[in-house]
């Protein structure tokens, strides 16, 4: 995942860019869960990459997921909280795919 794709879709240091895909994510991501968004999900997991400016030691990367990184301590914990898999829509593919 790049720095790049990050701010592009909205995830900047000041703040989620109205108008943007982040703001629509923040925006049905509140609604999904009566109106905040949860600490972990991934609005707030990617706007914590964006306010810090580099995601480059998150493990997220064009080729999948870090061995022993933060990204794939997420993924690990999702899968459990989930049965076993990581569903769509999730934090880690949502992150993953941006």
């Amino acid at each position: 995942m790049s720095d790049q794709n990050v701010r592009n879709a909205g995830f900047t240091s000041s703040g989620i860019r109205g108008g943007s895909l982040a703001s629509s994510m923040m925006s049905q991501e509140a609604r999904a869960s009566g109106g905040g968004v949860h600490s972990g999900g991934p609005t707030s997991t990617l706007q914590e990459l964006g306010a810090r400016g580099s995601t480059h030691s998150s493990g997220f990367t064009s080729s999948g997921i870090s061995s022993g990184s933060l990204a794939s301590q997420m993924m690990s914990q999702e899968a459990r909280a989930h049965g076993g898999g990581t569903p769509r829509g999730g934090t880690t593919s949502t992150v993953l795919s941006i």
